[in-house]
């Protein structure tokens, strides 16, 4: 593919052309993960629910944090359904983003062979984070049914909102991937780029929370407005901001497109670095 000008459309068409060894390999990155481990996938579940768990301890019952997520006001749990939806969409973003710089240094081997489909391994890191996030999810579902609080059918519009956040995910993992090819350090660097955008996202405060002149820069944050619509469409039952959704898509396929066309255009360089 990379000897070719690369469309919008090959986004798709790499992963539908090489869709079974993309799964295939999908799955043996996730089994992978809890290999040797006593309880293996379990711990898929088990993770998120501990944290989620902790979440709830720490800031309804230590810190006693309340901020009205619903008309019950005796709802201690508010503040943890937030963070925790907030975190799921960071989490989702860091794992993709911090595992790119590596993508290639660590399968040097598919690098020498012609007919592997490189471009396919974002799609795979991709493919784990999002099996994670699946459950996540999941677990947030049963846990607002658990405290009483209703799951609105506006949820069923999460993957429409999150599609767009896929494919941002996904442009900038093929940049990075390429990128740390050619420059090392740029693992250690995404590092800091990501604390840093942990604290500046509204996760552990809604966007609300900030003085109008300061809240517009909190939006240049890519994490911001997906955060924010999650939280709107699962806790508050609202619908997306749909102005805001069709510039965040325009974006998710131009950064999708633009991060595939560099990937393919430098790839022919990664066997003369490694």
């Amino acid at each position: 593919m990379y000897f070719r000008k690369i469309t919008i459309l090959d986004i798709f068409l790499c992963l539908a052309q090489h869709y079974q060894l993309a799964l295939q390999m999908t799955r043996r990155e996730i089994i992978s993960r809890y290999r040797g481990s006593i309880l293996g996938m379990l711990w898929s579940f088990v993770t998120p629910l501990l944290m989620l768990s902790i979440y709830t301890f720490v800031f309804s019952v230590v810190f006693k944090v309340r901020l009205a997520l619903t008309s019950d006001t005796d709802n201690r749990f508010e503040f943890a359904v937030l963070l925790f939806a907030g975190l799921i969409v960071f989490n989702l973003f860091s794992e993709c983003l911090t595992r790119a710089p590596a993508l290639i240094l660590n399968n040097t081997n598919y690098v020498k062979r012609i007919i592997f489909p490189l471009e396919i391994l974002p799609w795979i890191t991709l493919g784990a984070a999002f099996f994670h996030t699946c459950i996540s999810y999941l677990i947030l579902f049963v846990f607002l049914l658990i405290i009483g609080q209703p799951v609105f059918w506006t949820a069923l519009l999460l993957p429409v909102v999150l599609l767009p956040f896929v494919l941002l995910t996904l442009g900038i993992s093929w940049f990075l991937a390429s990128i740390g090819v050619f420059v090392r350090d740029i693992g250690q660097f995404i590092g800091l780029v990501l604390t840093m955008l942990l604290f500046m996202s509204p996760i552990f405060y809604p966007a609300s929370a900030l003085p109008e002149s300061v809240r517009a820069y909190l939006f240049l944050n890519p994490l911001t407005f997906i955060i924010e619509q999650t939280r709107a469409i699962i806790i508050f039952g609202r619908l997306p901001d749909w102005a805001g959704m069709g510039l965040y898509y325009t974006i998710g396929v131009l950064t999708a497109w633009a991060g595939l066309a560099w990937f393919q255009k430098t790839r022919k360089g990664f066997g003369d670095v490694l």
